[in-house]
């Protein structure tokens, strides 16, 4: 049996690649945001975090 078969037998299983999908959307804009707003020195200083 195919694994596809597993899946169709599972009730409601279609709303998992969207939470996913969400999940990983909401995670990497914030990421993407925190980032953008992040000043010069702090990048400065977490730069040279692996060298000291």
């Amino acid at each position: 049996m195919k694994f596809i078969h597993y899946l169709e037998s599972i009730s409601g299983v279609s709303i998992y690649p969207m939470i996913s999908l969400l999940l990983f959307t909401t995670i990497f804009s914030y990421v993407l945001f925190t980032t953008i707003r992040m000043k010069k020195k702090e990048i400065d200083e977490k730069s040279h975090l692996p060298l000291d």
